[in-house]
């Protein structure tokens, strides 16, 4: 099991014997916190548990407690603060990456929050996930207080040409009148249909049958994928991407292209058929809507049929909140939007969260930022160990 230890930095200080003058101290060694007492495994060790391992902080005063060491959770809550703030750079260096990608998807989720204005009382605030295209695999999470378009408008203002794959939620609406290519996703309007399989089963499940082939084309496609790679052997990235590209391109024009255009006449011919405010009515209205959109990954291979890695992503959110009793502020939600990015990333690239963090934290204060894509987590390495 994890043991805690105190390390003693002992300064001496030293005069002249004969003045009592010219006194010199040791310099304190470096910290991650100034004047703090947590080393850096301490603080990774919290880190990880809360936005890893879903431990909210009063947990962990209480498993800090049994092993005899009084830790508050208000004194973890500033620490986390603190190491928030120094891995800030990484987080916007992870954002610039994702900000060049040709595609992002993006989803959001609400999350209890307090109300310093009332209280006692909770609020609610949202976390988005941001993802990057495989060039820029990155997942970045950002906090605001509502779900206005101040906050995607505000962390995509960099992002002006390419693809954004979302819910079809109207605070996207002024980034596609800016020329940002809208990419709708076919599992929401799957769900349209499927919530619709009890009260309309004759129209439900011939949409559900047709929306599963084109689902049933992709894995194809991917199956394919897969085994032309086998064949090839120490290609370069660019070079598989392009395998991928040719075939599942090959796929979407010669399969999905006919099954798109029979089930668009199929919903032509039920919206006629259905009360326009009936659930089926609704679920048909969704998918007329936003047609093209659902139709824009069938000509660009890179594009994904649905949304579902970034609801993938914030499953980690959908988890953490069941424990947390809620963000403490503003302040805190931004807190936690960096370091669940830096630790979500970890588990995206396979690095062993506590390892990086421990490492990072080590490194970040004195770590030129000119340099600072070297602490990503895509290309990180271990510090040399120091010699004796």
């Amino acid at each position: 099991p994890a043991s805690l230890h105190v390390v003693e930095h002992i300064r001496l200080k030293y005069a002249c014997e004969d003045c009592q003058a010219h006194v010199a101290t040791a310099p304190r060694l470096p910290e991650t916190i100034e004047r703090g007492l947590p080393g850096t495994g301490l603080l990774a060790h919290v880190a990880v548990s809360k936005y890893i391992d879903h431990l909210p902080l009063y947990r962990l005063e209480r498993i800090f407690a049994r092993e005899g060491v009084m830790l508050s959770r208000s004194t973890m809550c500033d620490w986390m603060a603190s190491i928030g703030g120094l891995m800030e750079p990484i987080w916007k260096a992870m954002k610039d990456r994702i900000l060049l990608s040709k595609a992002i998807q993006t989803d959001d989720t609400s999350v209890p929050a307090l109300d310093l204005l009332l209280p006692g009382k909770n609020r609610t605030g949202r976390f988005w996930a941001y993802l990057g295209d495989r060039r820029n695999s990155f997942v970045v999470y950002d906090y605001t207080r509502d779900r206005s378009r101040d906050g995607p408008d505000l962390f995509l203002s960099g992002f002006s040409t390419g693809y954004l794959q979302s819910d079809a939620y109207t605070v996207y609406d002024s980034l596609h009148n800016r020329g940002i290519l809208e990419v709708a996703c076919w599992a929401h309007a799957r769900r349209k249909f499927y919530d619709c399989r009890s009260t309309c089963p004759n129209y439900a499940h011939p949409a559900l049958a047709w929306i599963g082939r084109l689902y049933d084309v992709e894995k194809a496609a991917t199956a394919a994928i897969q085994g032309r790679l086998v064949e090839e052997k120490d290609i370069e990235n660019e070079q598989r991407w392009a395998i991928e590209d040719e075939i599942r391109g090959q796929f979407r024009k010669e399969q999905s292209h006919p099954l798109m255009e029979s089930f668009g006449e199929w919903l032509k011919t039920v919206a006629g058929q259905v009360l326009p405010k009936s659930p089926m009515g609704q679920a048909v209205a969704y998918s007329q809507t936003n047609w093209e959109a659902l139709n824009r990954y069938l000509d660009v291979p890179f594009l994904a049929i649905d949304n579902n890695a970034s609801e993938n992503a914030l499953r980690s959110i959908a988890l953490g909140r069941k424990n947390w009793l809620h963000i403490g502020s503003d302040a805190g939600g931004r807190t936690a939007a960096i370091l669940m990015t830096v630790l979500q990333s970890c588990k995206h690239f396979k690095v062993e969260p506590f390892a990086y963090l421990k490492d990072v934290l080590d490194r970040v204060s004195t770590h030129p930022h000119s340099r600072i894509a070297e602490l990503l987590p895509d290309a990180w390495k271990p510090a040399p160990a120091k010699s004796e």
